[in-house]
């Protein structure tokens, strides 16, 4: 594959700094994504809100919460299953007070706001779509039929997830932060996945893969204060040290890999844009 802007000499260069990581410039701190609107899902647990957001919507509710809103789930629609907490009451010894108690979890069926039809919804805040809506190829993402949402970050432990089985069958991305480093760590994820099995591969290869693809993206882009080489550098040697690997041998191993991941999302943005311009011309 050819290697398009510079992805081998830039991984190569990001490598060798790893020789140095008190040198290496850290951006700032991730900024939470926070939703606020009135919609149920947002008072959810951050897990459940990220299968919401993975599953390819901005809204997922159970079929009362919808009804209650005059929306219909349409015939024959999938599901998506939630956890809900099953509590009892409770009282602890030489307590008069009873408490509510988890005892177990429960599936819960919800359903996407796009598998359902009736009364439009009150608009909420266009903060979020807007902040997706201006991430550097996002056409490649669009190009590759994956979803990108948002879900409340703050409290989860996850900063952004790639989901290459997809819950309504199709790929997608689901960002708690504004920070461009994790987006470019979760498309070369996708981009990965088109070049290899992910479920065949190590859970350390793959995060290795995608975090040092995410920075070498980022500085092909030229955005080398999102491209965060501090912050890689710590990912990838806390993945390293718990496998008990040298770091720089394993980014080396994977150097063909990371090329490849970063010059696959280049080359089709490349294409999106030379069809997207044949199409002005003939318009």
């Amino acid at each position: 594959m050819k290697f398009f802007g510079n992805a081998e000499q830039t991984a190569t260069r990001i490598i060798r700094a790893f020789q140095s990581p008190e040198l290496l410039p850290k951006a700032l701190a991730p900024l939470f994504i926070q939703r606020n609107d009135d919609c149920p899902c947002r008072k959810w647990s951050w897990s459940n809100q990220l299968l919401v957001a993975l599953s390819g919507t901005s809204d997922a509710r159970g079929i009362r919460q919808w009804n209650a809103v005059d929306r219909r789930v349409n015939a024959g629609c999938k599901a998506l299953y939630i956890l809900a907490p099953i509590t009892i009451k409770k009282r602890a010894e030489n307590d008069a007070d009873e408490a509510y108690v988890t005892i177990g979890f429960k599936t819960v069926p919800v359903f996407r706001f796009e598998d359902t039809h009736g009364a439009p919804l009150a608009s909420g805040s266009d903060e979020n779509k807007a902040f997706v809506d201006s991430l550097p190829l996002l056409d490649v993402a669009r190009a590759w039929g994956i979803s990108v949402d948002c879900f409340n970050g703050q409290h989860g432990g996850a900063l952004g997830r790639f989901s290459y089985g997809g819950f309504t069958g199709t790929q997608s991305i689901a960002l708690g932060v504004r920070n461009l480093s994790t987006w470019a760590h979760e498309m070369i994820h996708a981009a990965d996945h088109r070049l290899v099995d992910l479920s065949r591969q190590s859970k350390l290869d793959k995060e290795i893969v995608a975090e040092l693809g995410g920075a070498t993206l980022l500085q092909c882009l030229g955005l080398d204060t999102d491209a965060d080489l501090g912050g890689a550098y710590e990912y990838c040697k806390a993945y390293a040290d718990a496998e008990k690997k040298q770091l720089l041998s394993v980014c080396s191993g994977l150097l063909d890999r990371v090329c490849n991941a970063v010059s696959l999302i280049l080359e089709t943005s490349e294409k999106t844009h030379a069809g997207a311009a044949q199409l002005c011309e003939v318009a």
